[in-house]
């Protein structure tokens, strides 16, 4: 896994990253996720449908800069006020296309991610399981220290990453609308998630604001 790797645009690279480590040293220690869900994302550039889910689907702004940086850069947001997101970015430098990393399983670090995700809503009431420790890009971001200050338009190559490709491709893929994608973007016609089916990480589906069924 390489930067030519990432420089496909993210409905190519998106399904491909199933599997795959991804690791985030930080002052606490390493903490490394098996990716089981993603989401692909195309905007200005991208020889693909036009995207209207896209954070970068008519212009480049100051949010979405690090879409339009050269492929295995890092795009991180915060989403509905609450919570950080990572993405992958894909393509080359000017394109903007992206992989959301919806889910994973922690495979090192457990309990650095584990005091990562205790809030007060867990702490007098039932704990966060294995499987819920990254399950949502939310709780990714959460559980691996991520934040837009420290780690958006980082190189995924160098510190404080790593990746690593699956040691065999998945046996099975599934595909489907994007979770939570408001209109036109999170029906059928834009089948741009991918997950491991079976995988208890995966996240539940949730159909976004005015979406087709």
């Amino acid at each position: 896994m390489d930067r030519e790797f990432f420089s496909h645009d993210a409905l190519e690279v998106a399904p491909k990253l199933l599997g795959a480590r991804f690791g985030v040293q930080g002052p606490a220690g390493l903490v490394t996720l098996r990716i089981t869900e993603v989401e692909a994302y195309l905007g200005v550039g991208t020889t693909g449908p036009y995207d209207p889910g896209s954070h970068s689907k008519d212009r480049r702004t100051e949010r979405n800069a690090s879409m339009f940086l050269d492929a295995a850069h890092v795009y991180v947001y915060f989403s509905y006020g609450m919570h950080y997101a990572i993405n992958f970015v894909c393509s080359p430098s000017g394109i903007a296309s992206g992989v959301l990393i919806r889910a994973g399983e922690i495979v090192e670090g457990m309990d650095i991610a584990r005091q990562r995700r205790v809030s007060r809503r867990t702490e007098n009431g039932p704990g966060i399981t294995d499987r819920q420790l990254a399950r949502g890009p939310g709780n990714v971001a959460q559980a691996l220290g991520i934040t837009r200050a420290e780690h958006d338009g980082k190189d995924l190559f160098r510190a404080p990453f790593s990746l690593h490709a699956p040691a065999q491709p998945p046996a099975r893929i599934a595909s489907g609308p994007r979770v939570g994608v408001a209109g036109s973007a999170g029906g059928s016609d834009y089948p741009w998630r991918f997950w491991l089916p079976g995988d208890p990480t995966v996240s539940a589906f949730r159909r976004g604001r005015n979406a087709p069924a």
